[in-house]
């Protein structure tokens, strides 16, 4: 049976002061969750929030990652970086990233596997856009996202990460896909695993990332292929995802 993992990713939000009342809010009320709960936070925050969360049910991680090891990159920050800070995860392939910073499918598929030999935990994010999804082409955009990181790494690699489904028009945008349209993407990623392994496919969490809230969680977390949530604004408030949390 794979356990629900609901994960937070603060996006660039945050400060020293908000960040203490979010994750008291969050240690406080962990007590009745009984899914694996995260948090990827901004880089100048993981020392705050190692301390904070050291010890407790909660995880941490980053939001991105160089793919690079070390060495003369400007403004970048190594996986091995992040594991100094004890984190767990890192995003890797936001649709934020590949549309604002222009991440192709290749470079997502670099940073998935460095993070991996660092010890970290990708969470793989992918995902269409409205036009591609009006245009009716959802499957073959994820299933080219999905390729560029099974191509590289091996199907195997993905035994060892989370896949998260954000459609990138119910991001920040108050839309959400329907419980039926979110649960048959989902279907499709972990039909595309099981094609290739099916114990992989067994075994791999599949999130929803596009606006899941307090009032949608339940009926979206209900579907067989909706293993979590990679949550962005509602993870800015302490009950709402936790909520969420309890709901997973």
């Amino acid at each position: 049976m794979r356990r629900k993992l609901v994960a937070g990713n603060w996006k660039m939000h945050g400060s020293l002061a908000e960040n203490e009342a979010l994750l008291a809010g969050l240690l406080a009320g962990m007590g009745n969750v009984k899914a694996g709960v995260a948090v990827c936070v901004p880089f100048p925050y993981l020392s705050q929030v190692q301390a904070r969360l050291s010890g407790s049910a909660i995880a941490w991680g980053a939001q991105n990652m160089s793919q690079q090891a070390k060495g003369a990159f400007t403004g970048e920050v190594s996986a091995s970086m992040l594991k100094d800070f004890g984190c767990a995860y890192v995003i890797v392939g936001h649709s934020e990233r590949r549309a604002i910073y222009g991440e192709t499918d290749a470079l997502v598929a670099d940073k998935f596997a460095a993070a991996q030999a660092a010890g970290l935990t990708p969470i793989l994010c992918v995902g269409e856009t409205l036009e591609e999804r009006e245009g009716g082409i959802t499957e073959s955009v994820v299933a080219r996202q999905m390729d560029a990181v099974i191509d590289k790494c091996g199907v195997a690699a993905l035994a060892k990460a989370v896949v998260a489904y954000e459609p990138v028009w119910a991001i920040g945008t108050g839309k959400t896909a329907s419980p039926e349209q979110a649960q048959a993407v989902h279907a499709f990623i972990r039909g595309k695993v099981r094609a290739l392994d099916a114990g992989v496919a067994e075994g791999l969490v599949i999130q929803y990332g596009g606006s899941m809230k307090a009032a949608n969680a339940v009926e979206l977390l209900g579907q067989p292929d909706i293993d979590g949530g990679l949550i962005g604004g509602a993870a800015l408030v302490a009950e709402e995802f936790l909520a969420i949390c309890r709901a997973a």
